[in-house]
């Protein structure tokens, strides 16, 4: 994308307001100086330390004068200037009733002058009175050739500043590293090169950093949780079919030519019982990637305040496709989207969104949905298209309840050898992964405090106190099981 000729032929297009979300402003305010030779318009700057002066040609804002936010409204509204008017950090003041009416007047005078004023602020909310005058420029950010070419440049510098220490830089890890810092500005990305550059070094233990130091920079409305506790295949029983499947789109979703690969993989959604592994299975998807993981919680998302939580599921989809590649996870998304009659429309609104940025994006953002009923999934959400697979993760039968007691003994340094685990396995039909878990569990805390060891007695007495939710909710996962037999892939 061309910022330069895309922003020339905005303010072209004669549109009153144009408002830019960034924290660099140094960098649009060249741009805008750029654009105003070839247009043969002046710049005008504002601020609230500097007041209202012209812009020089390297972006400076020169002289002094009309501090207040309402006075420099009523200069521009009082003045036959062509021009462009650059207001820095207005937004605080853009609720009030002198100013909304100032700015409608410069509006409708706009076209006739050749006026056009550009909002510039890290956050623009607009008053509802004023939206439909307005346009959004979203600055582009640089692309892969860009990125690396710049981190050379730093490197170089970083060394030139450092003499003395020979600055290392893994080759073999480069490209996820610029893969990570995709989405940022060249002055976030210095930051963040700077700050792995700390050791004189780029290696494969700085990535993580890289990925939550990202993550800092983006996060706005704290919809998005990075999960920095993610899992591997290998601790996960089971999900055969489910693993084979991602492994076959790994190298597609990791591939360094993202630019040339048409059809990316899009997510899935994980259906089935709860504890049956589902959100392990999310966070093993990023770990086994290598990429950053992050989860959209709904209990955050929702605002009492109307048009609210439609801004922040659009910011947290937009920050998540700057995190690419990802994984973003929605837990129990039935729930989040469930329709409710009192809130006024805002959960349809939202599946809206979101299913618009599901059918739409061109990011590797990889989702991962999970799900307990069926009941409350809307329709539209399992449309072909909108996922890549639906799958179904069932209760695990034998053969894998004694992988997954394999692993939950072996995660507690216990040999699995010490325990007779065929016998084990088939006690416990119809558990799910958790309430295998949670047998093992309660199995040390009787004897918590005592000198007994763990041994196959107690896990079997611990099984013989547990009803597991295939007993309790029996007619629910039979239903369950009965819908999924036609419309979903078993994960195992």
């Amino acid at each position: 994308m061309n910022d330069l000729l895309d922003l020339f032929h905005l303010i072209k297009s004669r549109v009153p307001i144009i408002t830019i979300e960034t924290r660099d402003e140094k960098d649009v305010l060249l741009l805008i100086s750029n654009i105003s030779k070839s247009m043969r318009r002046q710049v005008y700057g504002w601020d609230v330390i500097r007041g209202f002066s012209l812009l020089d040609s390297d972006g400076n804002i020169k002289g002094a004068n009309l501090l207040e936010p309402t006075e420099v409204l009523f200069n521009i509204y009082n003045t036959s200037l062509t021009g462009i008017f650059i207001l820095l950090d207005y937004h605080p003041y853009l609720q009030n009733d002198r100013n909304i009416r100032l700015l409608k007047e410069i509006a409708a005078n706009a076209e006739r002058l050749k006026q056009t004023i550009i909002l510039v602020s890290a956050q623009i909310d607009l008053p509802n009175e004023i939206k439909h005058l307005t346009a959004q420029f979203e600055l582009s950010h640089p692309d892969r050739d860009k990125v690396k070419h710049f981190i050379y440049q730093l490197v170089k510098q970083w060394q030139k500043e450092h003499p003395s220490q020979k600055v290392k830089v893994d080759e073999n890890i480069l490209d996820v590293f610029i893969n990570n810092l995709r989405g940022l500005s060249f002055s976030e990305i210095k930051r963040v090169t700077y700050n792995a550059l700390i050791d004189h070094a780029i290696t494969k233990e700085d990535i993580p950093e890289i990925a939550k130091a990202k993550y800092n920079l983006l996060n706005k409305d704290n919809v998005l949780y990075y999960e920095h506790d993610t899992s591997s295949f290998a601790e996960v029983g089971g999900l055969n079919n489910f693993k084979e499947w991602l492994g076959k789109r790994k190298q597609v979703f990791l591939s360094d030519t993202k630019e040339k690969i048409i059809d990316i993989p899009k997510g899935v959604l994980l259906l089935g019982v709860q504890g049956s592994g589902k959100s392990l299975a999310a966070k093993a998807v990023a770990g086994t990637w290598g990429v950053p993981l992050l989860r959209l919680d709904f209990g955050t998302l929702y605002n009492k305040f109307y048009g609210e939580t439609e801004r922040k599921i659009r910011e947290a989809l937009k920050m998540a496709d700057r995190m690419a590649p990802c994984v973003l996870w929605i837990d129990e998304i039935e729930k989040g989207l469930a329709s409710d009659t009192s809130d006024s429309g805002t959960s349809k609104r939202v599946l809206g969104t979101l299913l618009t940025w599901m059918s739409e994006r061109k990011s590797f953002v990889f989702l991962v949905a999970t799900a307990n009923d069926i009941q409350n999934l809307p329709p539209e959400l399992l449309r072909k298209g909108r996922m890549d697979e639906i799958f179904f993760v069932d209760l695990p039968d034998q053969p894998i309840r004694k992988i997954i007691f394999e692993i939950h003994l072996k995660k507690r340094e216990l040999d699995p050898a010490n325990f007779e685990l065929d016998l084990i396995s088939n006690e416990c039909e119809g558990f799910s992964g958790s309430e295998i878990e949670q047998v093992i569990v309660s199995g040390f805390y009787s004897i918590a405090g005592g000198y007994m060891k763990l041994n196959t007695e107690m896990i079997l007495d611990e099984i013989k106190k547990t009803k597991p939710l295939s007993v309790v909710m029996a007619e629910n996962i039979n239903m369950m099981r009965e819908w999924a037999s036609d419309r979903t892939v078993p994960a195992n």
